[in-house]
């Protein structure tokens, strides 16, 4: 597939992230087209997390360049229309708040921190919360919560925003069966309404079946466009580095 012709959601040049001098990126170069539900595949350490949070502008690279939007703006420049679903270990959910104030904060991205939202925003947000399915939960504590439930809460909040491209750290870690299927139906409603979506993903086996756009890393990029191109054993074999066949039941 030439992506030549194709507008950008997101691009990164040249990005290089270390930890204590310790280069964890190394000269990442990263197109993503509009509108493609895209896994961030690799090995353990290899900087899925750390890609993730260099593009949002939560870390500081050493080198290189994130634009978004066909390269016109940085972060900085559209908050608003970027969502981020993080790892639920890395949430405080002792939090004193309960699940339609975590769900509306998706909203303060437009509203600014002073002003309380407005009706309409409480309307989506219990709207979004029936969309997961935890509008019964609006008035629980999320500490009150199950991991699903929690995960479930945190994707409403993405929602809520409206952005154009979403930004989501392994969803379907820790969550149920019923959950994980609930949350590729919304991801891919997201794709239909022609959202871009970036989504750390550690289950091989289910890259194909989820995602049409797959980023193989392992502190590089490997590979990187459509999952039936590149998702194939000779990339699985340079990203995990395996000489043997422990990749060949993902495909």
């Amino acid at each position: 597939m030439d992506i030549k012709s194709q507008s950008y959601a997101v691009e990164v040049e040249d990005l290089t992230v270390a930890y204590d001098a310790k280069p964890v990126l190394w000269d990442i170069d990263l197109k993503i087209p509009k509108g493609k539900l895209m896994a961030v595949v690799g090995p353990n350490g290899a900087g899925k997390t750390t890609l993730i949070k260099a593009m949002l502008g939560l870390l500081t690279p050493v080198s290189g360049a994130v634009r978004f939007i066909n390269g016109r703006d940085g972060i900085h420049r559209l908050k608003n229309r970027i969502g981020y679903v993080p790892q639920s270990g890395s949430v405080d959910w002792d939090f004193p708040a309960t699940v339609l104030d975590v769900v509306l904060m998706g909203c303060y991205g437009k509203l600014g921190w002073i002003k309380r939202p407005r009706k309409a925003d409480v309307e989506l947000a219990r709207k979004t919360l029936q969309k997961v399915g935890m509008e019964e939960y609006a008035s629980r504590q999320i500490s009150q919560l199950s991991g699903g439930q929690q995960q479930r809460v945190f994707l409403a909040r993405a929602l809520v925003q409206q952005a154009e491209v979403y930004f989501m750290d392994e969803p379907f870690k820790g969550v149920d069966a019923q959950t994980e299927k609930a949350i590729v139906l919304l991801l891919k409603e997201l794709k239909e309404q022609g959202k871009t979506v970036v989504v750390v993903h550690h289950d091989l086996q289910t890259v194909a079946d989820y995602f049409d756009w797959v980023t193989l890393i392992n502190l590089r990029v490997v590979a990187s466009g459509p999952v039936g191109e590149v998702f194939h054993e000779d990339n699985l074999k340079k990203t995990y580095r395996s000489t043997g066949t422990l990749l060949r039941s993902a495909m």
